[in-house]
């Protein structure tokens, strides 16, 4: 039997103004539930430092629950943004895929 999942979904910004809010909401979850814990980036235009420091501490804090944290469908900017800090490979992201053309 697979482990649920929980999604906490992300939009706009996730910077210094935000993050507060976004912290207690990511941490009730990982609290109060099991399994991995989907953070959907697909409606996040950007993020500042501060926001990429709560995806790392999240991401912390689900390993050491056993635990995994997922990004999902973070968009292109998202994305060079994870890649310019070489958070791409610590952190597990899971992009959207390519529509196939004939």
């Amino acid at each position: 039997m697979l482990a649920p999942t929980h999604v906490i979904y992300l939009t706009g910004l996730l910077d210094v103004r935000s993050v507060g809010d976004v912290r207690q909401q990511l941490n009730h979850l990982i609290d109060n539930s099991e399994g991995d814990v989907v953070v959907d980036l697909e409606s996040l235009d950007a993020l500042d430092a501060t926001g990429l420091g709560l995806l790392v501490a999240a991401h912390r804090r689900t390993q050491l629950l056993g635990r995994q944290l997922v990004l999902r469908h973070p968009l292109p900017s998202v994305i060079r943004i994870l890649a310019a800090t070489r958070l791409h490979r610590i952190l597990h992201i899971e992009r959207t895929p390519l529509p196939i053309s004939a």
